[in-house]
């Protein structure tokens, strides 16, 4: 079960909103999707759920395109929510999950279980505007999860979360990957594709400018980030041959260094020169990437 991508293009008009945009994406896999606003993201993703025809290109899950008789595999919980307001949780959530082809009493057991698991089975037969916004998005990510979809997209997940909600629906998405579901998720937070996807793709203007597994873009990049703590100066640190970027912290300087051998030959010139509180060689974060490839920070 592989959802394949192959020369993607979309265009509206004289826009193109994405541009010969090519990923395989196996089963049990958990892929993310970075760029800023404008990249291409969401237009992917509605493309991978039929919402919208490529205007190039094509887009197969098992071989197959993507159409409505797909619909009952693949779970969606887009950035825009869209529950009703005026409903209560219960007939919402059961409608949807009915008409993905799952019958009334196991949609409400499986209802039950994971307002049970998110610790708010209370929130049953309230309606959906009586709900905080993050209580709300909750509903929104079960509404997407219910029905046990093969394939699940997820739009800007932890988004207007707070922390404890954040790892909570973490712990969820984890799960499922774990037990088969194939997930593409895109986050404005680096460090949350960081920590859960080992594959990623990186848009910029509809295009795709960095592609593949997390370790060997990391190490493709090449830098890496040095911290030194000490109790003397490190002013001059900052022009060190091999040095590319240097920033000042209270405790000593964070920098950005072409490879490991700059870090070794530093330590050799800076040991004798007093104590040294902390000397850590770290690999490029993927904000550091993006960054250097899309020319601006994310957030």
């Amino acid at each position: 079960m592989v959802l394949k991508l192959e020369h993607v293009t979309k265009r509206f008009g004289s826009f193109t909103a994405v541009n010969d945009l090519s990923l395989s994406i196996p089963e049990s896999e958990m892929f993310g999707f970075l760029g800023a606003n404008g990249a291409g993201k969401t237009t992917t993703f509605r493309m991978i759920l039929g919402l919208l025809d490529p205007s190039d290109g094509k887009v197969t899950w098992d071989g197959k395109p993507i159409n409505y008789e797909t619909s009952h595999i693949i779970g969606y919980l887009p950035e825009e929510r869209g529950l009703y307001p005026k409903l209560k949780v219960r007939d919402q959530l059961i409608y949807l999950a009915r008409l993905r082809g799952m019958n009334k009493q196991d949609a409400a057991e499986e209802l039950e279980k994971w307002l049970t698991r998110f610790g708010n089975p209370e929130y049953m037969d309230k309606k959906v505007e009586e709900l905080s916004k993050g209580n709300q998005q909750k509903i929104q990510f079960i509404a997407a999860v219910l029905h046990k979809p093969k394939l699940l997209i997820l739009d800007e997940p932890f988004s207007g979360l707070d922390p404890v909600n954040v790892e909570l629906l973490k712990e969820a998405v984890l799960e499922l990957k774990e037990q088969g579901t194939t997930i593409v998720f895109s986050s404005h937070r680096m460090e949350h594709v960081e920590e859960m996807c080992e594959h990623l793709c990186i848009m910029h203007k509809g295009s795709p400018v960095v592609h593949g597994s997390l370790k060997e873009i990391k190490r493709a990049f090449g830098k890496k980030n040095l911290i030194i703590h000490a109790d003397f100066d490190l002013e001059d640190i900052k022009n060190y041959p091999g040095v590319k970027k240097a920033k000042q912290t209270p405790e000593g300087v964070h920098l950005q260094i072409e490879g490991e051998y700059v870090a070794e030959k530093l330590l050799k010139d800076i040991v004798g020169k007093g104590f040294i509180r902390k000397f850590v060689l770290e690999e490029p974060s993927l904000n550091d990437i993006f960054i250097e490839k899309v020319g601006a920070s994310y957030e």
